[in-house]
């Protein structure tokens, strides 16, 4: 069961609710198949969903899934599903956070519309490299193995008997 949980952007704390359902189904799905994609990766970490990241004296962040650098520690793919609740802390307060970090690659899923949205980090801030949807494959040329058909990602769980 999701709770409730916070981060710190900017120097202020903001409550975030509990994801729903779809949210989690969508973070659960993405968590076992990148474990299945990084255990040959020694050099990566898959962090657990959520887990709390200083990366400033200012900024506790907590995305939805998070690889890091082993050696490091450093965060190098963030991904957030967006919730409709307050999808504006992730969608502009975080995205300009993980932006000023310089963060290679940033994922922004969005249960909304079904899609998908694709940040590499440049020597001018993040990029939009694309935004997939339906039948579109989402991978990571750092993680080989990783692989998902985006309505994959998307699709229904099955109603339990």
């Amino acid at each position: 069961m999701s709770r409730p949980y916070e981060e710190i952007l900017n120097g202020e704390t903001f409550p975030r609710s509990a994801p729903g359902a779809r949210h989690e189904a969508i973070c659960e799905r993405l968590h076992t198949l990148m474990t299945a994609s990084v255990a040959n990766l020694p050099a990566t970490q898959l962090l657990a969903p959520r887990a709390k990241i200083h990366v400033s004296p200012s900024a506790t962040i907590c995305p939805d899934l998070a690889l890091v650098t082993v050696a490091t520690g450093k965060l190098w793919l963030a991904v957030e599903i967006i919730s409709r609740e307050d999808h504006q802390a992730d969608t502009v307060i975080k995205k300009q956070l993980y932006e000023d970090i310089h963060v290679p690659r940033l994922w922004m899923i969005d249960p909304r519309y079904d899609n998908v949205e694709i940040y590499h980090c440049t020597e001018w801030g993040l990029a939009l490299k694309g935004i997939l949807a339906g039948s579109e494959v989402l991978g990571e040329s750092l993680i080989p193995e990783f692989q998902i058909v985006i309505a994959e990602l998307f699709a229904a769980q099955p109603k339990a008997d």
